[in-house]
């Protein structure tokens, strides 16, 4: 399935409890609630940071872009595909991750809520 422009995409309920997970959205809406073990990195600090990323992803493995509902996480997946990494947007981002049941957490590990 490919979402607007051609940029890859995958369903939530496609993806494993160990999948890698890049979270694109800002501060306060990270810290209102994220999927746990994902990373976290705000699109507006991508590009600076793009290093955490090159680090912390599996080398052969997939990374699933999520932000709250796939916009932006989209700019992001297309942006590393032109890199050459395996990348895919999570179609419906963190809001149909949420309706899906998947927990949401806070940096506490309290139940946390989409923003």
């Amino acid at each position: 399935m490919h979402f607007g422009s051609g940029v890859p995409t995958v369903e939530v309920a496609d993806l494993k409890d160990d999948d890698f997970l890049l979270d694109v959205r800002e501060d306060d809406e990270w810290q209102a609630g994220h999927a746990e073990g994902a990373l976290h990195i705000p699109i507006s600090e991508f590009v600076a940071r793009y290093g955490e990323l090159t680090e912390a992803a599996p080398q052969d493995g997939k990374v699933n872009v999520i932000c709250r509902s796939g916009g932006r996480s989209a700019q992001v997946a297309m942006y590393l595909v032109q890199q050459g990494i395996d990348a895919v947007n999570v179609d419906g981002g963190m809001q149909v991750w949420a309706a899906a049941g998947r927990p949401v957490v806070t940096d506490e590990g309290k139940q946390g809520f989409v923003l």
